[in-house]
């Protein structure tokens, strides 16, 4: 079970409203529906949780790239939805390395590419731990640190810290 909101800041304060996911298949996808939510390009923050296991921040302001935070890379990777934040370039991969070693291009039996050996866990490709950009809300009243050691209901305290809590809840 997932939750998703998107709280757009704007002069009057922040505003939330509900998301669904369903349609969302890339982190473009994602930024593109955080702009859609912004009124004269303001900042506008995507919340998505996983039950306790992580939570994802993802930051677009008007038409800068996105900014985002995983608490837990590691969990979100075995999310559906985690793996739309975690782009190759969060994870520092390179995406013509990724091709060519899935392309059987060696000519190995059933077209097997290398390193994907039987027991091989997904974790040691993916980093436990937090990820991304940790200083995301130090401007809007979350420092850094506040945000690495968050547990239990992260989004709510995220929310308080930022002053908007009460919008939070009405969409959850």
């Amino acid at each position: 079970m997932y939750f998703a909101a998107l709280l757009a800041r704007t002069e009057d304060g922040w505003e939330a409203s509900d998301t669904e996911l369903d349609d969302v298949e890339t982190l473009a996808d994602l930024a593109d529906l955080a702009r859609e939510a912004s009124v004269d390009d303001d900042t506008v923050l995507a919340f998505i949780e996983q039950e306790d296991a992580w939570f994802g921040v993802v930051r677009v302001d008007g038409e800068e790239d996105p900014r985002i935070y995983i608490s837990d890379a590691a969990a979100a990777a075995r999310s559906s939805y985690g793996e739309i934040l975690l782009t190759d370039e969060l994870l520092g991969r390179d995406p013509e390395e990724d091709l060519d070693r899935l392309v059987d291009l060696d000519g190995t039996e059933d077209g097997e590419p290398e390193g994907s050996e039987a027991g091989e866990d997904p974790e040691e490709v993916v980093p436990p731990g937090p990820i991304g950009d940790s200083r995301i809300l130090d401007d809007l009243g979350m420092t850094e640190r506040q945000l690495r050691t968050l547990d239990g209901d992260a989004l709510g305290i995220i929310a308080e810290a930022l002053g908007c809590m009460d919008v939070l809840e009405a969409v959850r």
